[in-house]
């Protein structure tokens, strides 16, 4: 099983993935080395602070205000976490001018006293940037999403 799958099962819930489309991401850059190539891209499943500062350095953003802006707009990230459909998009203009740049995810456990989606298994958290410019959500329950 890969570190991808361990994650997605909620197996890894101290970890963040990290993902860099190459449209973004330099040719000779070191995350080629470390990740895991992609169809469009390069993915990094690390412990957590690791990849947060991965994130950091690769975007010069941090990955928590990230994600706060972006939890102001729901969209879909697939469950690879290296895809996504921008919540802006018109479908004339879609594969054109909204492709994802990257994407942070992480893992929250089980937790019934907080309610909601988390009282009902353990959930990933996804957020993705988008070639227009915005920033978007998805969260799900692990073992929900095929």
């Amino acid at each position: 099983m890969s570190k991808l799958d361990e994650f997605l099962a909620g197996d890894r819930l101290d970890d963040a993935v990290f993902y860099v489309s190459d449209d973004y991401l330099d040719d000779d850059s070191r995350l080629r080395e470390v990740g895991t190539e992609t169809d469009n891209g390069v993915r990094l499943v690390l412990d957590g602070e690791t990849g947060r500062s991965a994130f950091q350095a690769g975007t010069g953003m941090g990955a928590m205000e990230f994600a706060k802006e972006a939890m102001g707009a729901e969209g879909e990230i697939t469950r690879s976490l290296d895809d996504g459909v921008c919540p802006f998009a018109d479908g004339d203009d879609a594969d054109a001018e909204h492709r994802v740049r990257f994407v942070f995810a992480f893992a929250e456990g089980q937790n019934e006293e907080v309610g909601g989606l988390y009282a009902e298994g353990d959930v990933v958290h996804a957020y993705a940037h988008c070639t227009c410019g915005e920033s978007y959500s998805h969260k799900w329950i692990v073992g929900e999403r095929a």
